[in-house]
């Protein structure tokens, strides 16, 4: 396909979402199923233009001058993807796939419009409701650190020390231009930057496919450290998922002591077993859901909560959520983590930690939570997670956000990962 097909393809892929109001991967998966002629490079290409509108939405219209989806497109190009009119032209002359160009005129008026003079949510490419979390969380700097949530996020990678060490890994991506992540231990970042290029499928390496890596966002590996899982401990991951963080503590742990992994939902749960054998643990028992595990009440050394959430952190990832998100949303999602603190709470031990992570940056899914949390049960107390990071990645790496040193969150602003909340409270022994 030319540059004109595939402007047309986004445009038609982005009327979909906005019509149905559906995931962009399920309208890009049914766009490339009727449309079968298109190569991996054009989907590729397809869903870099997709991905890209929607994660600077509301700027791109703004500057275009535009609701419409075929000037949103052109604003991207323009805009984010420097390309310049006089280009577009030659390039998409005689296209007779490509969408109508804008007039001269178009032009000329999205070149002079000035993004400092929109509304301060339009400048932030976030819903309008949403600004009171972000002012909340970041002051002055909110706008700043909503934006950078419009940028493309890296393909980071997870080593597997089980299996393998980072340089190892390094050598064999080394087509890959794969670089060490800046903060986590064992991470390895492949940039994403150029505008058409797809993602390499390290899926389809050998090292992965021998347990050797796990595709994870730095951010998450940055969390994982920080449980400060160690071997001979006792640890129950409560809302295992697909068992990303349950494989980063299992090789913390070097395979020894015991991890308990359970989650409430078995579709959630169901990829684990393959990625556990996979990644050669030996210290994980996978707990069904409603199975009883009244035997853990009170023996646990740590309960890690990846807790239900907004997602907000991954926005850059899955730019499409951030337009679906709304307030009852919100309200759902802090039901949910309230239920999970007092369920899983129960099985720390005394003197034990209760660990609680969320992929989200909203104050109501966070310090709220946790500071409600320990409100309501002074029997544990929140301890410095500040203290763990200065311990083990120094004080020469970007810092993430944090009042107090005891609760941190990180973003793609202040850390360049997606966004996660990090809390540590411990279980008085009295």
């Amino acid at each position: 396909m030319r540059l004109g097909g595939r402007l047309q393809a986004a445009i038609e892929v982005l009327d979909d979402i906005d019509a149905r109001r559906r995931p962009a991967g399920d309208a890009l998966r049914d766009w490339g199923l009727a449309h079968r002629f298109a190569g991996s490079g054009d989907r590729a290409a397809i869903g870099n233009l997709v991905y890209d509108c929607l994660r600077q939405k509301t700027s791109l219209k703004y500057l275009a001058g535009s609701e419409e989806n075929r000037a949103l497109v052109f604003s991207l190009l323009v805009n984010s993807w420097n390309m310049s009119e006089a280009e577009l032209r030659e390039t998409l002359d005689g296209d007779k796939f490509a969408p109508e160009l804008p007039s001269e005129d178009e032009f000329s008026a999205m070149a002079a419009r000035d993004l400092s003079d929109a509304e301060p949510h339009i400048q932030a490419d976030i819903p309008e409701w949403c600004i009171p979390s972000f002012e909340a969380n970041f002051d002055d700097e909110w706008i700043d650190e909503a934006k950078a949530f419009g940028n493309r996020p890296p393909l980071d990678i997870r080593v597997n020390t089980l299996k393998s060490t980072r340089d190892k890994v390094l050598k064999q991506l080394g087509r890959q231009d794969a670089k060490p992540t800046l903060i986590a231990r064992h991470g390895i970042r492949i940039e994403s930057d150029k505008p058409f290029a797809r993602q390499p499928n390290v899926q389809a390496e050998e090292s992965f496919q021998k347990g050797r890596f796990e595709i994870q966002d730095e951010g998450s590996q940055i969390v994982g450290d920080l449980v400060f899982a160690r071997g001979g401990e006792s640890i129950l991951d409560y809302c295992a998922g697909g068992g990303g963080k349950t494989l980063s503590l299992a090789a913390s742990m070097e395979n020894k002591g015991q991890i308990h992994a359970y989650d409430s939902d078995k579709s959630r749960l169901a990829p684990i077993h393959e990625r556990l054998k996979r990644a050669g643990t030996r210290n994980v028992q996978v707990h069904a859901p409603k199975s009883d595990m009244s035997a853990l009440l009170g023996k646990m050394d740590k309960v890690v909560i990846d807790a239900p959430c907004t997602g907000s952190g991954t926005w850059r990832r899955r730019p499409d959520a951030k337009w679906r998100f709304d307030e009852k949303n919100m309200e759902t999602r802090v039901e949910q983590q309230e239920e999970v603190l007092s369920e899983a709470a129960p099985f720390v031990k005394p003197g034990g930690h209760l660990i609680y992570i969320t992929c989200s940056i909203f104050p109501e899914e966070n310090e709220n939570q946790v500071y409600s949390f320990t409100e309501n049960n002074p029997e544990f107390e929140i301890v410095s997670a500040g203290e763990v990071w200065q311990d083990l990645f120094g004080f020469d790496k970007p810092a993430p956000w944090s009042s107090d040193m005891k609760t941190i969150t990180l973003t793609p602003a202040s850390t360049n990962t997606d966004g996660f909340f990090f809390c540590v409270m411990e279980r008085k022994n009295n």
